[in-house]
């Protein structure tokens, strides 16, 4: 098998940032504008982006499918045109809820569920092609690569439309939202012309396409690796998620921000996690205990919404950036232990199957995300609704968002057996993170 450069890794990279820069708009930028230009409820975006998680689960059945066609290309193009559709739907449903919520909210579900479904089918086989076609002297930096690379996508998209925003119009966020989704299929299209066929498939035993879809899972998951390893995704990811919907509305609301400026706030996160992941892969070079470093990463998240709490009761927007930079930062951080750690839970001696394996950590991942994006969302009305202060709502949510990730670090320690907790490192050529999209 002839592995792939560091050309082809990069244009796999290209393709995350193309996913990143749809995902973006939605659960940042429209979500945003359903609550603060619009004053819809901050559920109703939460229970739609909570949909198009829930719509995740199919990454098993994404991955599979993968496994036994032999070629991840078709699916990760046909999962992209989905995405950029559904991008572009989303914002033209958003803009519909000026005149009737209802039709627009029905609209926007559809578009949800869709995008949910594009993005099972396109990053898992992606990531099953990244693990499947690298070296394993190459994969930590490759991973690395394209991790940084969607992380990147996520940070120059936001911080562009909320330049391109300004002075905000309904009209205005369809058009940007209509260019970032043409740009994005237009860049994976030209990203993965010809790379898969610059590489011969991995052979498979014959009896593979023998094995059904459930019995394959249900092997996977008998293993108690599998099964404790998905566990913690889903308390480390919930405690995660529950701030994606609240932090532009926080800043909004609390600060008095426009959507510009509250954009241009979250690709401070974004600019936080690339730094905070960068910063770690060169110091977990001589390797370190993965757990570890996902626990840490977890426990200066918690300070980070403390920060956050502060920020807001004090009202100091210095406090308010400096906080979500450092979260961002300590995200970083976690997501080298907790994507490393799956890199070493699936790229184990003997073991195949790397799409259905993917697609079982993708949909915990994908629960975790749809429970917290929209009880964050929601416990933040009910908390302002009780409390009679949008101040006090937004800060009760914080605190529970802290809570949940200090327990993520307890959970983080105990995310795989004693015996292999000391023999699960990363390896010297920085096998510390992989690229896996939410």
């Amino acid at each position: 098998m002839t592995p792939f450069g560091w050309s082809q890794i990069a244009r796999l990279g290209l393709v995350q940032a193309s996913l990143g820069a749809v995902i973006v708009l939605i659960t940042s930028v429209l979500n945003r504008v359903m609550i603060v230009e619009l004053g819809l409820a901050a559920a109703i975006p939460g229970a739609l982006v909570a949909g198009h998680y829930v719509v995740q689960l199919s990454r098993v059945h994404a991955g599979f499918g993968s496994d036994r066609s032999g070629r991840r290309t078709p699916w990760i193009v046909a999962g992209m045109a989905v995405v950029a559709v559904s991008g572009f739907v989303a914002a033209v449903a958003t803009a519909q809820m000026a005149d009737s919520v209802v039709v627009g909210v029905l609209l926007a579900s559809v578009a949800c569920v869709t995008l949910g479904a594009g993005v099972s089918v396109a990053g898992t086989p992606l990531l099953a092609l990244l693990a499947e076609r690298t070296t394993s002297a190459r994969r930590g930096p490759s991973a690395a690569i394209v991790w940084l690379m969607m992380i990147a996508g996520f940070a120059i998209t936001a911080a562009t439309v909320g330049r391109l925003l300004d002075p905000f119009s309904l009209d205005r966020m369809i058009a940007v939202s209509a260019g970032v989704s043409l740009v994005a299929f237009g860049v994976t299209a030209l990203a993965l012309w010809r790379l898969e066929g610059t590489a011969t498939p991995v052979a498979r035993p014959a009896d593979d396409a023998s094995v059904p879809f459930r019995a394959a899972v249900a092997a996977i998951w008998a293993e108690g690796e599998a099964r404790r390893f998905a566990s913690f995704v889903f308390v480390a990811m919930l405690a995660y998620s529950a701030q994606d919907l609240i932090l532009e509305p926080f800043a909004g609301t609390v600060f008095g921000l426009t959507p510009g400026e509250t954009t241009r706030i979250s690709s401070l996160q974004h600019g936080g996690m690339f730094v905070g992941m960068i910063g770690t892969a060169i110091a977990t070079r001589r390797g370190a205990r993965l757990t570890q470093w996902a626990a840490a990463g977890c426990v200066g998240s918690a300070a980070g919404f403390v920060a956050l709490l502060v920020a807001g009761w004090s009202g100091s927007e210095p406090l308010l950036r400096l906080s979500i930079l450092g979260m961002g930062a300590a995200n970083g951080v976690f997501a080298i232990g907790a994507i490393g750690a799956m890199m070493a839970l699936v790229d184990q001696p003997g073991r195949r199957e790397a799409g259905v394996r993917m697609g079982l950590y993708g949909s915990a991942q994908a629960i975790a995300f749809a429970a917290g994006g929209f009880l964050g969302a929601g416990l933040s009305d009910v908390a302002r609704a009780l409390l009679g202060s949008p101040r006090l709502g937004y800060a009760t949510v914080f605190l529970l968002e802290a809570l949940l990730f200090v327990l993520a670090a307890w959970f983080a320690m105990r995310a795989t057996p004693a015996d292999q907790r000391a023999s699960i490192r990363l390896e010297r050529d920085g096998d510390a993170i992989l690229a896996a999209a939410r």
